[in-house]
Formats: C-alpha cells, sequence, structure tokens
C-alpha cells in the first residue's frame, strides 16, 4: 500500500471503525457514514419537480390480507367466496369495504384503491421481493423460498435515499421492523436491504417496539460520557486531518473530511433524536393511533417523514410483542380466517391507518407524503382452496392473481378505485397493476424518473423500474 493510500486508510478506520461505529453500534442497525454521504452529495444535484411528494411511508402487510374481507367485498357471491364479512358503504359514494374497516371506510376521501393488482409468484418469499423493489426476483431458490443476495436489485427506500437525499441530519431510509424471516427454516426474505446499491444504503432498522415504555433505537443513543469522548475523538481526527492535507493538499482528502463532519452531525443529531422519541407525543394522539406495536409504529413513521426522513417502511406483522391485549397475528391466513381477521387484525389496523392518514392531513403532510399500505399477494377467491399444503377448510390460501391496495397522498386523487375485479375477486377485469407498475408509480411521486439510472458500487447502471406508471393516479 503506497504511503498515500494507507494515510487515507488510517483516517477512515480512525472515524468509522474505531471511533463510530465501536460507540454508535451503527453497522448492525445500517446507519450510513461518510461513503453514503458522499453517494448523497452526487444525487443533490438533481432537483424534483415542485409538485413532488416529499416523502412516503411504505406499509408492508406482510402474509398478504384477503382482498374480500378488506378493501374489494364481492357480497352477491356464493357463501364459500364472499364470506361471512358484510360490506359497509364509505365516505365516497358507491364504494364499499369490508365492514371490520369503519374508520377506514370514513376517510375514504383521503386515499385510492387499486382493485386490479396482479402478479403469478405465489411464495411469500419472491413475492415479497417483488413488491418491496419493484422488481420481478431472478435469484437462486432454496426450497420455496428466495434467499437475499447483495446482487438483489434494491428496494424503494434505498433508491429513495440515494436519489432524493434529506437535506437534513436524517437516515434517508428507515425500516420499523423487525428482519422479516420464514419459519422455521429462518431464511431473511430477499428485497429488505439495498442490495447493489451497497450496504451504506441499507435503512436504519428499528426493530424494538415503539409502544414499549422503554422504547430506544439500539446505538443511537449516548450519554453524557460517550460525547464527551466522541467529541475528543472527533478533534483527533480533525488533528491528523489537517495535518496530513497540510502535507498533501489532497482534494479528495477534503472532501472525506466534510463526508466525515456530516456522518458525525447525522450520529449526534438532535433531529433524529427527538424524532424517535414518540413519548413525547400527546397522549391523546398516540391513543388515537392506538397502544400497540401497529399504532406506534406508525405515530412513529409520521414523526420520521415529519423531520425529513424520504422514506419509512413499516412492516405490520407481529402485534404482539409488548402488548397481551393484542394476541399474535399476520396476514397469512391459512386458518380460521374470520376471528383472526375480525379480532386480531383488522381493528388495530384500521386504527392506526385512519389515525395516520387523518393526522398528516391535519399537519398539511399529506400533499407531501405518500402512503402505500400492500401485501405481496391476496387470498384465494374460494374459502378452503389449496395452492401452497399449508390451506384449510377455515381460512383462504395464497393468491397473487388478483389483489388490493391503498395509495394516499402526494398528488394521488382521493376516493379513486383504480381496476376491478371479476365477480368471485380471483382475476383482474380491468387495468391490471404489477407491483412494477407500483414501483415506477411510486418514484414518479416522489420526482424520481422511473426510466433513469442507478448504478450498483461497480458503476454499473440499471434502470430505475421497468414498470408502467399507473395511469389515473399520477400522469404518466
Amino acid at each position: 500500500m503506497s504511503p498515500h493510500s494507507a494515510r487515507q486508510q488510517f483516517l477512515w478506520d480512525r472515524m468509522t471503525r474505531r471511533d463510530l461505529i465501536q460507540i454508535g453500534a451503527l453497522a448492525p442497525v445500517g446507519l450510513t457514514l461518510p461513503r453514503m454521504l458522499q453517494g448523497r452529495a452526487l444525487a443533490e444535484q438533481r432537483s424534483p419537480r415542485r409538485d413532488s411528494a416529499k416523502s412516503c411511508i411504505f406499509i408492508y402487510l406482510s402474509g398478504g390480507p384477503a382482498q374480500h374481507e378488506t378493501w374489494d367485498p364481492k357480497p352477491d357471491a356464493v357463501a364459500e367466496i364472499r364470506g361471512e364479512f358484510r360490506p359497509i358503504a364509505t365516505r365516497v359514494p358507491g364504494t364499499f369495504v369490508g365492514e371490520h374497516l369503519p374508520r377506514l371506510a370514513q376517510v375514504a376521501d383521503k386515499f385510492a384503491l387499486i382493485r386490479s393488482c396482479t402478479h403469478n409468484d405465489i411464495r411469500h418469499s419472491a413475492s415479497s421481493y417483488h413488491l418491496l423493489t419493484g422488481r420481478r426476483f431472478a435469484g437462486p431458490i432454496s426450497g420455496s423460498d428466495a434467499a437475499p443476495s447483495r446482487s438483489d436489485f434494491p428496494a424503494h427506500g434505498a433508491v429513495v435515499g440515494q436519489l432524493r437525499p434529506p437535506t437534513r441530519p436524517v437516515p434517508g431510509w428507515v425500516t420499523i421492523a423487525e428482519q422479516f424471516v420464514t419459519t422455521p427454516a429462518g431464511i431473511a426474505y430477499p428485497g429488505q436491504h439495498s442490495g447493489f446499491l451497497g450496504t451504506h444504503h441499507d435503512p436504519l432498522w428499528i426493530s424494538n417496539d415503539p409502544n414499549a415504555a422503554n422504547f430506544q433505537v439500539e446505538g443511537l443513543t449516548l450519554s453524557d460520557a460517550d460525547m464527551a469522548s466522541l467529541d475528543a475523538r472527533w478533534r483527533l481526527c480533525q488533528r491528523v486531518d489537517n495535518l496530513t492535507r497540510r502535507l498533501e493538499n489532497d482534494r479528495q482528502l477534503q472532501g472525506m473530511s466534510a463526508y466525515q463532519e456530516r456522518a458525525m452531525n447525522l450520529l449526534t443529531s438532535p433531529t433524529t433524536s427527538r424524532a424517535l422519541q414518540v413519548d413525547h407525543e400527546p397522549s391523546g394522539v398516540r391513543d388515537r393511533y392506538g397502544r400497540n406495536s401497529w399504532g406506534q409504529s406508525l405515530l412513529l413513521a409520521r414523526r420520521l417523514v415529519e423531520v425529513g426522513v424520504p422514506l419509512v417502511s413499516v412492516f405490520l406483522r407481529d402485534v404482539t410483542r409488548a402488548d397481551a391485549k393484542v394476541p399474535f397475528g399476520q396476514w397469512d391466513t391459512h386458518t380460521d380466517i374470520f376471528p383472526n381477521l375480525r379480532d386480531k387484525l383488522l381493528p388495530p389496523f384500521d386504527c392506526a391507518l385512519s389515525a395516520l392518514l387523518t393526522d398528516l392531513d391535519a399537519r398539511g403532510l399529506l400533499s407531501e407524503t405518500v402512503v402505500v399500505a400492500a401485501g405481496e399477494f391476496g387470498r384465494t377467491p374460494r374459502i378452503g382452496q389449496v395452492l401452497t399444503g399449508a390451506g384449510a377448510r377455515n381460512g383462504r390460501d395464497h393468491w397473487p392473481w388478483v389483489f388490493s391496495m391503498l395509495l394516499a397522498g402526494g398528488a394521488i386523487p382521493g376516493g379513486l378505485v383504480h381496476g376491478s375485479s371479476d365477480r368471485n375477486g380471483a382475476y383482474p377485469t380491468n387495468h391490471p397493476t404489477s407491483p412494477s407498475d407500483l414501483a415506477a408509480t411510486l418514484y414518479r411521486l416522489l420526482g424520481i424518473d422511473p426510466s433513469g439510472d442507478i448504478h450498483d458500487v461497480q458503476g454499473r447502471p440499471y434502470q430505475i423500474s421497468d414498470g408502467r406508471v399507473i395511469g389515473g393516479l399520477v400522469g404518466g
């Protein structure tokens, strides 16, 4: 190694591995540092359109919610297709949703529904990848599960965080959830990280329950002693850096120092710290979202976009970690579908999402924040229909050929229903829409040209999206 390279490596080691990672434990939670900040600087030259949304909250309903019981009821179908729930009218004339979404029904003028989403993969892992990245999974398959790889296409949050970096010292992408893995194999689902963009664009993972009394984000809580130590180390790095620059007048090294300083600001940012303090919210606001993991996760998401985080992913999966009153549940309702939806899943979801949309609107944030609520697929039109071997007489199996999702905020017209399914809720009858089309639409709403390029860590170009912008939701 040349003396020049050795000095650069020395500065890098002193500032990140030895100092920041040591006291902040940043690598495990995915908080990015100087390399990420260098990438941001290049992206900051790209100015989005004035009417573009500033941020996105992407709510992943992992497991796949049943379209018949939520956004696309079929009251005229036979009982084994119709199911036990009845439809209820919404605030939008002629639009009906499932009866256990009464609060969302009353704010239907704030969101749009897509009832014609479709693809053809029945596996959770590959379908989740398609939903979270906008690309079909093309990697190797282990059994029935797709394994993640650093050659994967990056998730929406990584692309947005790179091309629309925050202007304040906050993370570019935050995920509120434990990492989603298969059971019992324990393989992480692909599509949850930055893939070929590199680890420096991975999300800040918030895996602790925001509803817990002692909630905090590991690695971002610094004591007074930590702060004093960090400040001393930073001053030492500055002295070494200044001496090296005087010796070499190295422009690249000067630039690195600026990125190190911004990384330091990110770690010690009061903006980030305050946004994570959900317990500072008024009690009445927390109650409206629901005193459970889901409700407080969406409240935390609102606080994060409020301070400038470009994209927040929320995985509404396990609702029980700190709230015994809300039993375990997720949207993969192979068995006992009706009691699970009625008693465990739909009430906290209805409460939390309606509160989020109302709260964003009241704060003037809905017009600049895109909200997506979607699972990776829907459920079989016929109760007890078995496709994967996991179905049962009292549940619905995986069904990717038609499903529904909710979008709100930004330029999305409230009260709109886009596309439709057939009389049994089995296939689209018009406007078929893929997860790739959702990705293209999301990027367009955020002021990113979906036909543009992103580059992997080796500089190779890839088109941002191979989908089509959904007509009617946003101009093509």
